[in-house]
């Protein structure tokens, strides 16, 4: 195990609840790879929760920070880093995602 600031119990744990009537799986685990990519060091887990109703919402901890029916659809990948990143590594740079489109 390398060493960090944190025990792996103490890190973040990030749930992404998806509909399975939806087919919406492979959007919850593609942003779960992304996710895991990034913040490979900041995060004890991803965990994917099916559920029904056309809900996709995403928690660090117990914090809601997208619900695709309050937020109007569903984050790209750079807008959740970003919600994800202020929240668990504030501090941390996301590099080329960060930088502002010419």
């Amino acid at each position: 195990m390398t060493a960090t600031s944190h025990s792996p119990s103490a890190l973040p744990r990030i749930s992404i609840e998806y509909c399975t009537g939806c087919r919406w799986m492979l959007r919850a685990a593609w942003m779960a790879q992304e996710l895991l990519t990034t913040f490979e060091k900041e995060l004890a887990e991803v965990a994917l929760r099916p559920g029904t109703g056309g809900v996709f919402r995403v928690c660090v901890d117990s914090e809601q920070i997208w619900d695709r029916k309050q937020d109007g659809g569903f984050p790209d990948i750079k807008q959740l880093k970003q919600l994800v990143r202020d929240r668990v590594a504030p501090d941390k740079s996301l590099g080329h995602s960060e930088r502002a489109a010419d």
